[in-house]
């Protein structure tokens, strides 16, 4: 049981982040088909987010860990140092893709643990295989 909180709570987390920094970026792209692609990933973030606020109490009395104000603050910094000069598509894919490959290799050393619930699983699963699909996605603008 505690294993399934700890993967939800990372996973939402992960989800969080994903929303933040699409949030973050979404402004500063000019072409109309990588903002429609972001926002289809941005729209993927806030379904995982909520499907797993919907299952969370079954595990765990209260929410699901939030990101704190201070990471938002930081990955804000850190996008609009890193986009100051340069906010084209690629160095924008660039910045997602190193977020997108942290949310994978925590979601595979989630489920690597193999002692999930199904229901847990099957969710961290499809987190992973969503961030995979974002991965090839955002190559395509590198």
């Amino acid at each position: 049981m505690k294993e399934d909180i700890n993967a939800l709570d990372e996973i939402h987390k992960g989800a969080c982040m994903g929303v933040n920094a699409i949030d973050f970026v979404l402004d500063k792209v000019e072409d109309d088909e990588f903002k429609r692609k972001l926002q289809q990933q941005y729209n993927n973030y806030k379904k995982i987010a909520k499907d797993i606020e919907d299952i969370y109490p079954k595990y765990n009395d209260g929410n699901p860990h939030e990101v704190g104000s201070m990471t938002k603050a930081m990955t804000w910094s850190h996008i609009e140092m890193k986009t100051f000069n340069d906010h084209s598509n690629s160095k924008i894919a660039e910045l997602l893709l190193q977020g997108v490959n942290m949310g994978i290799i925590e979601g595979r050393r989630i489920l690597n643990k193999k002692n999930l619930n199904d229901e847990v699983s099957k969710l961290v699963s499809k987190y992973v295989t969503m961030q995979e699909t974002d991965v090839e996605d955002l190559k395509n603008y590198l």
